[in-house]
């Protein structure tokens, strides 16, 4: 912290073995955040629940810290590779109920709110962070007055608010990515399977992005999402998404958490027309297969040749999540004319390529797969058999793969 005094001082208030949650992503409450690894090394041990961080809170902090996650997302890369991040292989909705069950027990729960006429929201994110809080000894919140006030994302009555304290820093931001060739080719590809009248779902990243970007000419439109983005603000503007046809909450753009600048914070900003709900539902597979046409955009590590694909692990260390993947690759698949992509680059950073024999860690089966999609075009996986699911993806590898690839194609017996 740069400020001589600290907002509040967590002696007394930590306690051995205390596990600690925090809101994720852009919904950090970073004055909260920061002042308690300021003060972690004078702390007893405890642990900290963290989701994706796009922050440098938690870069360096005390040995005495401890953390879990349901992944590895943004900077919490670094803690991973220093060994210090437990990954809790678990899809983001269950990850989420645990916390209303109990399974995961938060102690302490510091949380950013967003303020408006005597009313508290949750505002970027209304994820595990309420439940956490419900059944938590101590509940800190960090009143943001540049944390935008959402709807659907209104703070329980029924959870109570033990301290309060001022933001001193603004919410934080992530900008887009720059989109390069190769995304704009993926997303091309893409494209083509998103038809008018289409809900979409995807996550973060340069390739989300990219195919966001390449809808404006679109029409109608909706959003039914765990996150969105600045990319939604354009597509709205221009006329490309109404959310008239999605079958459910009809003129509402749809999302679990808000994950952008200030220009997307502004936007959602007691604007009625975006709702910030609960994981139960905008993850609920009761809730997805109600959605018409619900396309589905998700990336990966790795495709196996039978259709499996790892959004989780290379060479054994945790560098992905599963998050909501197979959520909504399941509810789109549950949806009328819905559909599941996963859109990822042929060939890895160093030059290996994304199409595998064997993929080594399962996020979702081969069962769940529809279409895979690379920079070389689109390989439609549903209904067909090993053989020609294999065929069809050597064929969208990158053309210096595709031999070897075919060579470790199993022959049939006889």
């Amino acid at each position: 912290m740069s400020e001589s005094v600290l907002p509040i001082d967590f002696a007394g208030l930590i306690r051995e073995g205390d596990l600690v949650v925090c809101g994720q992503a852009t919904a950090e409450p970073l004055t909260l955040t920061e002042a308690l690894m300021a003060q972690a090394a004078q702390l007893p041990p405890f642990r900290m629940m963290i989701g994706p961080v796009f922050s440098e809170t938690f870069s360096a902090a005390s040995p005495n810290v401890s953390f879990q996650s349901y992944g590895v997302i943004g900077t919490t890369r670094r803690l991973a590779r220093a060994g210090r991040l437990e990954v809790i292989p678990s899809n983001y909705s269950a990850f989420c109920a645990d916390f209303a069950t109990r399974r995961h027990q938060a102690d302490v729960v510091l949380v950013q709110l967003a303020q408006s006429g005597g009313r508290l929201s949750a505002s970027l994110s209304n994820d595990y962070v309420s439940d956490a809080a419900r059944g938590a000894r101590l509940v800190i919140a960090e009143i943001n007055p540049e944390a935008p006030f959402t709807f659907g994302a209104e703070w329980p009555e029924d959870v109570p608010i033990h301290r309060r304290v001022t933001a001193r820093r603004p919410p934080v931001e992530l900008a887009s990515t720059s989109l390069d060739d190769t995304s704009r080719r993926i997303a091309s590809h893409a494209a083509s399977l998103i038809a008018d009248g289409s809900t979409l779902q995807f996550g973060v990243g340069r390739i989300p992005d990219a195919i966001l970007s390449s809808l404006s000419h679109a029409r109608n439109l909706g959003i039914h999402s765990g996150l969105i983005n600045d990319a939604v603000v354009d597509l709205i503007e221009r006329g490309a998404v109404t959310n008239a046809e999605k079958g459910i909450d009809a003129g509402i753009a749809v999302t679990n958490q808000v994950i952008g600048t200030q220009r997307l914070y502004r936007f959602v900003h007691e604007n009625k027309a975006v709702a910030v709900r609960p994981t139960s539902y905008t993850h609920g597979q009761g809730t997805l297969a109600q959605i018409n046409r619900l396309v589905a955009i998700n990336s990966a590590l790795q495709v196996g040749l039978d259709g499996s694909v790892n959004s989780e692990t290379l060479n054994g260390i945790a560098i992905g999540a599963i998050g909501g993947q197979l959520d909504f690759v399941r509810g789109a698949n549950a949806s009328r004319g819905g559909r599941a992509i996963i859109a990822l680059p042929a060939t890895a950073s160093d030059g290996s390529s994304r199409i595998v024999a064997n993929v080594e860690t399962v996020t979702t089966p081969r069962a769940d797969v529809d279409a895979i999609v690379t920079e070389w075009g689109i390989a439609e996986l549903r209904g067909c058999g090993l053989a020609e699911r294999a065929r069809r993806l050597i064929a969208i590898a990158a053309p210096e793969h595709r031999d070897a690839l075919s060579a470790q194609i199993r022959k049939p017996a006889g």
